[in-house]
Formats: C-alpha cells, structure tokens, sequence
C-alpha cells in the first residue's frame, strides 16, 4: 500500500510540473499581436486613398476609365446627372463602366492659344472637367472631376445643348471640315504653314509649308462624329478667334495638332503640325 501511495503521489506531481502558467497571458498577447497586425492590411472601402497616378489628370483617367474596380470607388454616389434641365441622381448599383475614350487611339484636346497647352500635366489642378463633343447632334457632355484630400472624384455629369451664336461655331464647322472634302480643300490656307521632326534628326523640327495636295497626303484621319477634350482651366471661347485641336495617340506616340483661326468670319486651318514619334 505504501509502494502504491508514492507511484500516485509521483504522478500528481509530474503533471504539475507540465502545466504553464503564462500560457493564458501568452495566448491572449498573440491574439493582440494578431489583430494589431492585421488592421494595417485591411481595406476599409470608405477610405479613398490617392494612387500614384493622382499626381498627374492625364494618368489617373486613364486608370479610371480602365480600371472598373478603381472607378467605382472614386464616384460621388449618388451621382448628379443633370441632362438640359433634367436633374437625376445614379445610384451605385445601376452605375455602368464607362470607357471614355480609351477605347480609341487617339483623344483630342481644343484649345483657344497656345499658352494654355501648358497646362497638361499640372499636379497643382483641384478640379477638371472631361467633355463629349457630339458633333452630328450639337450635345456637349462634361464629367466634373474634383480632386479631394488628394484623390480625384466624380462628383457630377452634365448632358447640354452647344450654345449657337451669329458667327461660325467651331464644331459645326469641323464636322462638315472633317467629312467634306471639297469644303476642306476651300478652308485650308495655301500655302499651309508645316511644322514636323526632322527624318535625319529626331531632337530636330523642321518648318516649311505644304500645298493642298500635300496636306491631303499628309493629314490624319479627323473624327467626323464627336470630340473629346479635358479641360484643365483653359478657355473654350464662342467668341474666340482662334483654335487648336491636339490629336493625342494612346501608347502610340501619335501627335498632330492642328491650328484654326477666323478668318472673314469663317474658320480656316493655316498651320499644322506633326510630331508623331
């Protein structure tokens, strides 16, 4: 009986010894370390956080009209859409992806002087408006873009009628110039001031002139149908003298841009450039 009192008294004492006493405490601090660790990694779909492509409006639209999941989350829901008087607001769950115009080669840009071209790749703009010029139905549709503790939003789009006035309106004019070729051949300067990269020296600009026939060999295709353009604070004047519209390649190294201006009341193009690489 003695024998058999010691072996249990020796086997109680073995399992205490095994037992931790910081195995509670221990447990919990991981746990801790655990969610502290996690929390940095998760998402929080409330928080909108700029991207790389912020600093620049040319990168970051091209990220949004692309990227479906990055244009959900940098659209004000819900949306203000106002078509002429017409105000209604777009819920997120019937909001569809719109493309923009990265489906194209090319975008283009108006512009009423030279210096305004400038302002393409400024990080310092707060607010930007893309616009839709139909040409064929005289609607212009602009998307308001705000830049918001440093990431752009959608907040409002806006369908409207293009204003008509007494003199020549611009995108009347380059609809008939873009599918009219014998309206073209009248309302080209001749001779047609020519700016392009030297053959033999891509750091080199050539400027000389081209004849009509010439142009007509040399010129790109022009959207007949409608215009884009990104509007970083330059003027778009009815009013105005003078146009430019840059033709802008996606990835491609495409650029032409092509100068207007009035001339007895109606448009004429009297220079071009191309610097395609």
């Amino acid at each position: 009986m003695g024998v058999m009192l010691l072996g249990l008294l020796c086997s109680c004492g073995n399992k205490t010894t095994k037992i931790d006493p910081f195995a509670d405490i221990t447990k919990e601090v991981d746990s801790i370390r655990h969610k502290t660790d996690s929390v940095p990694g998760e998402k929080q779909p409330e928080e909108l956080k700029p991207i790389e492509a912020d600093e620049s409006f040319d990168d970051f639209i091209y990220s949004f009209a692309s990227d479906k999941e990055l244009q959900l989350q940098r659209v004000k829901f819900p949306l203000p859409y106002y078509n002429g008087d017409e105000k209604k607001n777009i819920e997120k769950r019937f909001w569809k992806h719109d493309n923009l115009f990265t489906k194209q080669n090319y975008y283009t840009l108006l512009f009423d002087r030279e210096e305004d071209m400038d302002l393409v790749g400024d990080t310092s703009l707060t607010s930007v408006q893309v616009e839709w010029i139909y040409m064929r139905t005289r609607m212009i549709k602009k998307y308001y873009f705000e830049r918001l503790k440093g990431a752009w939003i959608l907040e409002a789009v806006n369908l409207r009628p293009i204003e008509h006035n007494d003199n020549e309106n611009f995108v009347e004019f380059f609809s008939r110039f873009a599918s009219d070729s014998l309206f073209q051949s009248r309302r080209v300067q001749a001779p047609l001031m020519f700016v392009t990269t030297d053959p033999d020296d891509d750091f080199s600009i050539l400027e000389t002139t081209l004849d009509l026939n010439q142009w007509f060999a040399f010129k790109p295709v022009l959207p007949a149908d409608r215009l884009s353009n990104i509007n970083y604070g330059q003027q778009n004047s009815d009013q105005s003298s003078t146009k430019i519209l840059a033709l802008k390649g996606i990835g491609n190294g495409f650029s032409n841009i092509l100068y207007f201006h009035r001339k007895g009341g109606e448009w004429e193009l009297y220079k071009f450039e191309d610097t395609s690489i």
